[in-house]
């Protein structure tokens, strides 16, 4: 991804991974920390990323984006802004449960949010409500970058899903079509003549000019 390219550029990079990550729990916004794996996820990340000259970075106020989020700062330099808008999706009861559990103990709920009906996970949030929340910010973010600027934006997956969809203008119960993020993999957003175009997704590597594209 060229600096030389037109317009701003939003990279969405998911936490390292966690104790829970491991274990298929759901965490939500239940605060767990890093693995010493995770911690050196990030690094190694933070240092690929860092070749992006990123001018800004923004981080979930949530242990595991902010101990991620600090590597990034580390090597570049940057301030790191937290925000409680860009947290994981809140999901009630569910958080803290496998995978298994959640499926056990709410057979209904969970089969209807697997159908792409709009549920309260646990009596939580709604995708659409986490995306109210954290839409806004990354596109204050956006407001404050330079010219052909970059913005980083550390989160986690359920909530970097949901900013996506929004920002790309697709109805809701499409969200569920982007793949789930690895933990310190990341997507990426450039803004073209036409809105926002979603330009790497789940990328573990600097993304790279598309050559013979119809931009």
């Amino acid at each position: 991804m060229s600096r030389e390219a037109r317009g701003p550029r939003i990279v969405f990079w998911r936490h390292g991974q966690t104790s829970w990550n491991l274990e298929s729990r759901f965490q939500g916004t239940t605060d767990i920390e890093l693995t010493e794996e995770g911690v050196l996820q990030a690094r190694r990340a933070a240092r690929l990323l860092s070749g992006l000259r990123p001018d800004l970075l923004v981080s979930s106020d949530l242990s595991r984006a902010r101990r991620t989020a600090d590597e990034l700062a580390e090597v570049t330099g940057l301030d790191v802004q937290h925000h409680e808008g860009l947290r994981e999706t809140y999901a009630g009861s569910w958080q803290g449960l496998t995978n298994a559990e959640i499926r056990e103990r709410y057979p209904e709920e969970f089969a209807a949010w697997a159908q792409g009906e709009p549920v309260r996970r646990g009596g939580g949030e709604l995708a659409t409500e986490v995306a109210d929340r954290a839409v806004p910010v990354v596109l204050d973010a956006v407001g404050k970058l330079p010219e052909n600027g970059t913005l980083v934006v550390v989160s986690h997956g359920g909530t970097i899903r949901t900013v996506l969809g929004r920002m790309l203008g697709l109805e809701s119960e499409l969200w569920e079509c982007f793949g789930g993020l690895s933990n310190c993999c990341w997507s990426v957003l450039g803004l073209g003549t036409r809105g926002w175009r979603l330009l790497e997704h789940n990328a573990g590597t600097l993304p790279q000019p598309v050559i013979g594209d119809d931009t």
